[in-house]
């Protein structure tokens, strides 16, 4: 999937704190765990699609660079259990759950 507005989207992003970067991205996932429920293969692979593009904003973002490796494992993660074969036997609550945190930390710095 190819991002419509590249420079805009990295521009806006950059201006999000870890928790508010997280937690739209956990919104993401939590779509795509909606529409997998409701057997909508395609709205949830476009799901994780815009999830993964959001989580390669905030690896790229200089200012997580101490915690890359949290976020590409966090990446292998959401690849290995809504497109691969689930080699980690993650479940999607777990991801909920992680992401989820993030979400209670940016609404509370609102």
């Amino acid at each position: 999937m190819t991002p419509i507005h590249k420079e805009t989207a990295k521009e806006r992003w950059s201006k999000f704190s870890l928790a508010e970067q997280m937690g739209n991205i956990g919104s993401e996932t939590d779509r795509a765990i909606m529409w997998l429920k409701k057997n909508n293969k395609p709205y949830s692979e476009n799901a994780v699609f815009r999830a993964l593009e959001l989580l390669d904003l905030t690896i790229a973002d200089e200012r997580w660079s101490k915690g890359r490796k949290e976020l590409t494992r966090a990446r292998e993660i959401i690849c290995d259990v809504f497109l691969g074969d689930n080699e980690y036997h993650i479940p999607m609550e777990w991801i909920q759950k992680y992401f989820f945190q993030f979400a209670l930390v940016a609404r509370k710095g609102k």
